[in-house]
């Protein structure tokens, strides 16, 4: 039993998930702190679209 607890310490298969699970609370935390200036931009881009696609129709 004890050999098996041992066994399970030393595996690093969780490793992957905390690292991915990390990066997505960074990445969320940075779209929560720049949601302003995000929300600027893609209407920016959007509004730009929208201007361009006028002149194919």
């Amino acid at each position: 039993m004890l050999q098996i607890i041992k066994k399970f310490c030393r595996e690093e298969d969780g490793v992957g998930v905390v690292e991915i699970i990390l990066i997505l609370v960074v990445l969320i935390g940075l779209v929560l702190i720049f949601k302003n200036q995000l929300r600027t931009l893609v209407n920016n881009i959007f509004a730009q679209i929208q201007k361009q696609s006028a002149g194919i129709y």
